[in-house]
């Protein structure tokens, strides 16, 4: 790997500054100076992702740091800085037909591209696109050390020197606040189609293990249990996107194979929305005060769990959302690292807000990378320490 180089990182001193950032360094040098820390926040949408720390924090606000930088529809690729809201910035996509194809959620109208990068999340098409770090080319931000730093460009061949651009994706803030970036954009399908199959969990992951081997043009699947979709207690939704033809006969095909129904566009559209965004019943009802909502990332080839706690599957059998008690935790995370995967405690029970430990502690080589990475970026603790503060 190539050493970073002069050209990919400076400090703040060596550039002219934007002016909300240079409000932000002086922010953060006041921090270092009372040795207190931030809390980097644009909409707060996605705020509940954060571990609280134990007294409130000052606000240092990404939104007042907005606006598209660039966009030129040919190129594929957008520039805006961290604050910006996310209906912008899909909006000007909408009017070219492009779109963000790793459809980042929301979880509320005042979602900022900044929060979308430093919480790494994608949408239901993740498993078929591609995660939101593989869309990031390039980013600005400020370190705890109060430098104005630039990583990667707008083109996709960019090598020179540490890929700290994708490394910003679900950093959760530990590293630095992010300023502006650049991110690769697609344009949209030609034609989309919705499927449903009355399956049990069982037979949905066969089925998906059997068509995402062959030539289709799937780009996203969810299972939900539900009595109401016949003895099988559940249904797989299916989406297809692509060309017209690929889609139609791709449509032809499954239903020969497989019993089920094309849903109407607006159906369709409102069960992947509330997919992305958490306002299907599953996610918005927690069964009980007591239970948190848990995401199992896995092997797509992980098979059904018969569980006692209510359970939906999306990317073709990668991610299972369980909503189950603090005591299920260990038999949740010994489950999904048979599986390949991890555990995380995504939403915390209404009970009990404030969890510990809800991330899953990488392995003591990782953990090292990310204590080395936080000492060279943030010395002096600025920042929320990130997911695995409590590892050990």
């Amino acid at each position: 790997m190539a050493a970073m180089s002069d050209s990919s990182q400076s400090p703040a001193r060596a550039r002219a500054v934007p002016q909300a950032v240079a409000a932000w360094i002086e922010q953060i040098q006041d921090a270092r100076q009372t040795r207190q820390g931030l809390r980097i926040q644009g909409g707060g949408t996605k705020s509940f992702l954060v571990p609280a720390a134990h007294s409130p924090l000052p606000v240092l606000d990404t939104r007042t740091h907005a606006g598209i930088v660039a966009y030129e529809p040919t190129e594929l690729v957008i520039t805006a800085r961290a604050g910006t809201a996310l209906t912008d910035i899909e909006s000007a996509l909408a009017a070219h037909g492009q779109t963000l194809a790793f459809e980042p959620p929301h979880f509320g109208d005042h979602a900022t591209v900044g929060g979308a990068v430093a919480t790494g999340l994608s949408g239901p098409a993740r498993a078929s696109v591609g995660a939101l770090r593989d869309f990031v080319l390039g980013v600005h931000l400020v370190n705890g050390r109060g430098e104005y730093l630039e990583f990667g460009g707008q083109v996709m061949k960019n090598v020179a020197g540490y890929d700290v651009s994708r490394l910003m994706a679900g950093s959760l803030g530990s590293l630095g606040v992010i300023a502006q970036v650049s991110l690769k954009v697609l344009p949209a399908s030609p034609a989309e189609a919705t499927l449903r199959f009355d399956l049990s969990q069982a037979d949905a992951l066969e089925r998906l293990a059997r068509w995402r081997g062959q030539p289709l043009p799937l780009n996203a699947s969810l299972w939900l249990f539900d009595t109401r979709h016949g003895s099988a207690g559940g249904a797989l939704y299916l989406r297809l996107r692509g060309a017209v033809a690929a889609v139609e006969a791709a449509c032809a095909r499954l239903l020969r194979e497989q019993p089920g129904e094309r849903l109407a566009p607006a159906l369709a559209a409102d069960i992947w929305q509330g997919c992305r965004e958490q306002t299907l019943a599953f996610f918005a009802c927690p069964p009980d005060a007591e239970s948190g909502l848990w995401r199992l990332s896995v092997a797509p080839t992980a098979p059904a769990w018969d569980l006692a706690w209510p359970t939906v599957v999306e990317w073709h059998g990668a991610q299972r959302w369980v909503w189950a008690p603090l005591t299920a935790a260990a038999s949740l995370r010994q489950l999904a690292a048979q599986a390949g995967g991890h555990a995380t405690l995504f939403r915390p029970p209404v009970q009990h807000p404030a969890v510990p430990d809800r991330y899953t502690p990488p392995a003591a080589p990782v953990l090292a990378i990310h204590q080395r990475l936080k000492a060279a970026f943030d010395p002096d603790q600025v920042f929320p320490p990130g997911p695995w503060a409590h590892a050990h």
